[in-house]
């Protein structure tokens, strides 16, 4: 299993980048990883800035040379975990950049008839959200009608084709009784046994 993991966060000593550390150290222990990849979007000084002009027409986004190495990583991987914090309910504006620059028409999806229908082209592969956030763990669905996950899952994922995707929406971060270790550890577990 090709595990490509997209890491979005600006500090390399925050609980996110402790929760990347768990899951490479638990891919690294899996007997079913064959080859483990990290991108690490600030760390690349990734652009999320969308260009559209004559040099760069929408149509053409699937075939931007600057993404190249993305699409290819993205094709590679039959898993693609995702570590980033939430804030203001939803992941960070980097990683939306990310999934609006690369998972492209004609790359990630194809349209098909005249109703605006599309054909996911990422199929068989599973995805991974581990995110963390300041507020309660039941704090996006209570008050947010579940917003992050509806927009990870169902806008996005299931568009481009993956339907498997699994959720390690960790709240309560910056409390002393957040259970940290805890759920470091959940995670770390996970990766280190998980077979798909």
């Amino acid at each position: 299993m090709n595990t490509l993991i997209i890491y979005t966060h600006p500090n390399h000593n925050s609980l996110s980048y402790a929760f990347l550390q768990k899951i490479i150290e638990g891919s690294k222990e899996n007997p079913h990883v064959t080859d483990l990849k990290v991108i690490d979007l600030y760390e690349e000084k990734f652009s999320p800035q969308l260009i559209f002009n004559e040099d760069k027409l929408r149509r053409d986004m699937h075939t931007d040379a600057d993404l190249e190495k993305y699409r290819k990583q993205i094709l590679w991987a039959d898993k693609i975990v995702f570590v980033y914090p939430i804030w203001w309910g939803r992941p960070p504006a980097m990683l939306l950049g990310f999934i609006d620059r690369v998972f492209a028409s004609n790359f990630a999806y194809k349209n098909k008839g005249r109703l605006g229908m599309a054909e996911g082209l990422l199929k068989g592969k599973s995805v991974v959200c581990v995110s963390t956030m300041k507020g309660p763990t039941n704090y996006p669905l209570i008050f947010l009608n579940n917003v992050h996950k509806v927009l990870m899952k169902k806008a996005i994922m299931n568009f481009v084709g993956v339907k498997k995707v699994k959720f390690f929406e960790f709240g309560n971060m910056e409390s002393q009784k957040g259970k940290q270790s805890q759920k470091l550890n959940k995670t770390y577990h996970y990766f280190q046994k998980v077979s798909n």
